[in-house]
């Protein structure tokens, strides 16, 4: 990915934290090719390269995991908070006119080689690890015990698991560091209450503007 340098994000804890936050993450398998949206579980403590492990289902039907079987080399990207950024919200427009439309974002990009798993204790794990996540936080959790273990041993069976170390991670968040402080404060007071006006606030007055 193109990253110019003021853009880049190489802190592993805040690239894990985008994953953790954005899980869906858009699986490219380019031997297929193809492209499809899928939840990831990131396991940050394991893989030989320190980086972390993904773990991830796909249908059976999905073709995606035949290919990954047949050559694994596979991308994931996550993607955060991404923003249309009006020049209007820069106080510098005022004082020379020379200011263009952009668009903020965050992302992470993950590459590796993926392994296939059809094993039925792996797939259990795995969703049983991907609900906890994401039912954590409601009222009243639902579990894979709350449902039928027939109907659970049969959607395992129309599943297959996709697991990836993490070869290689890289981080950009494009934020308005380029900017000012006034005009990073400008695009911070423009977004409002968009998550991306938090990370405009936090990052862009750590940069000298241009």
């Amino acid at each position: 990915m193109y990253k110019q340098t003021h853009f880049a994000e190489d802190r592993i804890e805040v690239q894990h934290g985008l994953i953790r936050a954005y899980p869906l993450g858009m699986l490219i398998i380019p031997s297929a090719p193809s492209a499809d949206l899928v939840p990831f579980a990131l396991y940050p403590a394991e893989g030989e390269a320190g980086l972390g492990v993904l773990r991830a289902h796909v249908a059976r039907a999905n073709p995606a995991w035949r290919a990954l079987a047949a050559g694994g080399d596979c991308m994931v990207v996550f993607q955060g908070p991404d923003a249309y950024v009006s020049p209007n919200w820069y106080p510098s427009k005022a004082e020379n006119h020379k200011q263009v439309p952009t668009w903020n974002y965050a992302m992470v990009q993950v590459r590796g080689t993926a392994r296939v798993v059809e094993d039925a204790a792996w797939l259990k794990r795995q969703l049983n690890d991907l609900t906890a996540v994401h039912e954590g936080g409601m009222p009243e959790p639902w579990t894979l015990s709350d449902a039928p273990a027939d109907f659970i041993d049969g959607l395992l069976k129309a599943i297959v698991g996709i697991e990836i170390p993490i070869a290689e991670i890289s981080g950009k968040w494009k934020v308005s560091q380029n900017r000012s402080a006034a005009d990073a404060a400008g695009v911070a007071a423009g977004l409002g209450a968009h998550a991306m006006a938090a990370l405009v606030a936090e990052r862009a007055p750590r940069v000298k503007p241009d």
